[in-house]
């Protein structure tokens, strides 16, 4: 198969771009962090919450006052979190790019702070999804119309009747699993922003907003080299995809080992998982290079949707398959979640043949 090169926009500067335009974003992405810290301070939970959070048990129903109460929180805070994680992740994958051009001692000690932030931030939001998806695709295999997320919460569906008992019990079983999980996650969050550890990443963000550690190389580099060099590691990742099979339909590649006894994670899917952090890392040079002004590549738009479907669909399916692992369950209960695991694999390849189809279009741009 013929590999997809990147190419970059058509009104890209002629000239060299310096590191003043690498500053500058870096800048801009830190103003946006402080602002979005502030605004979730504003609206969001006090230190009186976070105490009580931290002396609540994780039984069932206490797990679901905490996360009622998330889903009861301000809009701006859950708004202002997803601002936060989104400023962290930019300045961490730039730093990443273009690091030949910052501080090294600085950049590296930075990296993993902001990672770290944004993967606490990011888990009970990962869980109430998984949760919302699982359910709908037992409804959906079951042929139900509704089945309420949580009970006794009025949500205006129909009851859980037309669900056989053993899908019933599977979706108990995964709601009691991933509420819980949910609920520490976002006493994990919590305390993370309650921490010495956050204030020091808030720090160290609150300075980059001011003064940008170059190197005294960087005033006269020139950015497009590094920018290049992460689309090449793109493209050479995305050349290391199966893509042959994953353009064939219905090819059943993503239920090999289906049944392996192994609880990690499914080894064929990190290829794909790696093609989505480049490609992220791919946007966030161009980001740098042209700004916010520069022409929408609809070609990798949809292809970074797909693989955020893959990898929806890949925990999931191991969400599924970590519930059927529930010791003294009950058949029919276990046959439901395997149904589900093998719906959730076969999501997980139409995912990746829409990468397939839509990474071997021309590009095309919007202006």
């Amino acid at each position: 198969m013929a590999q997809q090169h990147l190419e970059p926009p058509t009104d890209s500067p002629a000239g060299p771009m310096s590191g003043d335009a690498l500053a500058g974003y870096l800048r801009a992405q830190a103003t946006e962090f402080l602002r979005s810290l502030r605004q979730h301070r504003e609206n969001g939970t006090d230190a009186g919450t976070t105490a009580r959070a931290k002396q609540r048990t994780e039984s069932r129903a206490e797990a679901r006052d905490v996360s009622r109460a998330g889903e009861n929180g301000s809009g701006e805070s859950v708004d202002a979190a997803r601002a936060l994680r989104r400023s962290a992740r930019r300045i961490s994958g730039t730093l990443h790019t273009f690091r030949p051009l910052l501080d090294a001692e600085w950049s590296e000690g930075m990296r993993p702070e902001l990672a770290w932030l944004s993967g606490t931030l990011a888990r009970e939001h990962a869980y109430a999804a998984r949760l919302e998806r699982l359910i709908g695709a037992l409804n959906r295999l079951s042929g139900a119309a509704g089945f309420p997320a949580h009970a006794g919460q009025d949500t205006g569906a129909p009851a859980k009747g037309s669900l056989t008992v053993g899908a019933a019990k599977a979706g108990a079983l995964l709601d009691r699993q991933l509420t819980l999980a949910r609920t520490r996650a976002h006493s994990a969050a919590l305390q993370a922003l309650g921490s010495s550890r956050f204030h020091a990443v808030a720090d160290s963000v609150a300075v980059l907003a001011s003064e940008v550690p170059l190197t005294p190389a960087a005033g006269t580099a020139d950015l497009r080299p590094l920018a290049a060099a992460a689309s090449d590691r793109l493209t050479d990742a995305v050349a290391a995809l199966p893509l042959l099979t994953a353009g064939h339909p219905y090819n059943a590649e993503a239920l090999v080992h289906g049944l392996s006894a192994d609880t990690a994670p499914h080894p064929q899917d990190a290829p794909w998982h790696q093609v989505r952090l480049l490609l992220r890392l791919h946007r966030y040079a161009c980001e740098v290079l042209y700004g916010e002004d520069a022409p929408l590549d609809v070609r990798l738009l949809r292809a970074g949707q797909a693989l955020n479907r893959h990898r929806d669909a890949a925990e999931a399916a191991a969400a599924a398959a970590a519930a059927a692992r529930t010791p003294r369950i009950a058949p029919a209960t276990a046959y439901a979640l395997g149904v589900l695991h093998a719906d959730q694999r076969h999501e997980v390849e139409a995912a990746r043949f829409a990468f397939q189809q839509n990474w071997q279009k021309e590009t095309v741009r919007t202006p």
